[in-house]
């Protein structure tokens, strides 16, 4: 029975562990986590582990503590070094390791840091997160000698396996925002060796993130992007979050493709190699990407939210393609299947080459009218009676509802959604139509839903 340890409340989550640097996570939580974390893979059997980390200013620091903990538990730790998350990911796949640990705060705030985990070919998320949490704070961690750690590069080998499954037949001219993220190092090496023009924007690695915050979900992110596409006549930009699994995209015009368009475009091109295949995207994706993965010849499957839940789900399903409104996007077809945006973003310079212009493949889809991914406060513990209230209305009204993740109620107008977020005291809500008259109609019923719930609707919904 070891020394126990007591972690903000706040934060063992869903699908990562995330806090505060110096408020609610500090580098004795990163110890622990090693020590929590080392035990839960050696009671699975695992010997080694690799460690990487982003470029945020706390990481380094998070880092070494993790690894001493890790340690603690009498395993080999292999440490990567500063890069993206996917390419954590990579490491543990192709150098067949037990489980990985990635240091990284992903799209959050520059003074937010965390750890995405791997347990063999699987994420850790859910009751595993709350079993680690568990371990450490009851002290019931495995301490034994032997535990050591060396420095490998795998950056080269990284790059040659994004760049092995590209297949352009024509050169482009593309721009790339890494966002001062944890790709940009990736990136320098990647468009050396990919064929064509390729302008970078903000490829230095820079904590404080000083040009744009990295996430390509927000329209303002991607205003240099748009800029530069449009000024230098490039045929396609491509933007990642902070540790590069989240990717963005806009056309020729500058226009964004969304997550969910963009898991329309690649569906035409896994559908030919797997036809009939499963393909999988969550609950606030457009009906029109399962309606065109239908047309396709594919099998639609509407799943959870959340990158962890996604990737169990193809794994149990065999499907070839997954995505997020988001952007994390899963290829299984000649890939690992884990969240990659640089893998993404070579298929997407494939398609593009091989297919024509982004735009014409995003214009297949019909034209919607949508809100954001609209986020307004809910206490903790009302967010899920609340969408638990709304369920029970709807369903005794006779809507067509699926209640897969939250509320999903299609009408003749279209679409809305009311969901609760796993990893912030909020509710989420979103809303599809065919027209513009149709997605007021569409708002007011999320309004209406919410008074008779006793929450006000945000007032710029």
């Amino acid at each position: 029975m070891s020394q126990v340890h007591k972690f903000h409340p706040t934060v063992l989550r869903e699908y990562d562990i995330r806090g505060i640097i110096g408020k609610t996570l500090t580098a004795a939580d990163a110890r622990a986590i090693g020590q929590g974390f080392g035990t839960l893979v050696v009671k699975n059997g695992g010997k080694r582990v690799s460690i990487g980390y982003d470029g945020r200013l706390s990481s380094p620091e998070l880092e070494a503590a993790c690894v001493e903990g890790l340690k603690s538990t009498g395993l080999e730790v292999l440490r990567i070094g500063l890069g993206p998350t996917p390419m954590l990911y990579f490491s543990v796949r192709h150098l067949g390791l037990d489980a990985g640990v990635m240091i990284t705060g992903s799209h959050n705030p520059p003074d937010y840091n965390g750890f995405k985990m791997m347990l063999g070919k699987g994420p850790v998320y859910g009751q595993q997160i709350q079993e680690i949490g568990r371990l450490v704070q009851t002290g019931d961690l495995i301490a034994q000698a032997g535990g050591r750690d060396q420095t490998i590069d795998i950056k080269d080998e990284y790059v040659d396996r994004l760049l092995k499954d590209y297949d352009g037949t024509t050169d482009l001219k593309v721009a790339w925002d890494a966002g001062n993220g944890a790709t940009g190092e990736i990136l320098r090496r990647l468009t050396k060796k990919l064929p064509g023009q390729h302008t970078l924007l903000f490829d230095d690695i820079d904590g404080n993130f000083p040009n744009h915050h990295p996430d390509p979900t927000v329209p303002e992110n991607l205003e240099d992007i748009i800029r530069t596409v449009e000024t230098e006549k490039c045929a396609l930009g491509i933007a990642f979050d902070g540790d590069g699994d989240r990717i963005g995209a806009v056309d020729e015009h500058g226009r964004i493709v969304w997550g969910d368009q963009l898991v329309a475009i690649y569906a035409s091109d896994v559908l030919r190699e797997h036809p009939g295949a499963t393909i999988i995207a969550d609950v606030k994706a457009s009906q029109t990407l399962f309606d065109e993965i239908e047309r396709l010849g594919g099998k639609p499957l509407m799943w959870k939210t959340g990158h962890s839940l996604l990737k169990a789900k193809m794994a149990e399903t065999g499907s070839p393609l997954a995505g997020e409104m988001s952007g994390h996007i899963f290829f299984a077809d000649k890939y690992y299947g884990f969240d990659d945006a640089l893998y993404c973003g070579v298929r997407l310079l494939g398609l593009v080459s091989r297919m024509g212009p982004l735009s014409a493949l995003r214009d297949r889809l019909p034209p919607v009218f949508n809100t954001p991914e609209v986020r307004f406060q809910v206490d903790e513990e009302r967010k899920f009676v609340a969408v638990d209230e709304v369920k029970a209305r709807v369903k005794a009204s006779g809507a067509d509802v699926n209640d897969i993740d939250g509320v999903r109620v299609k009408t003749a107008d279209g679409w809305w959604l009311l969901r609760a977020s796993n990893t912030q005291d909020v509710l989420v809500a979103r809303a599809e139509a065919f027209s513009e008259e149709g997605l007021e109609r569409l708002k007011d019923s999320i309004r209406e839903q919410l008074t008779a719930s006793g929450i006000a609707a945000p007032a710029d919904f």
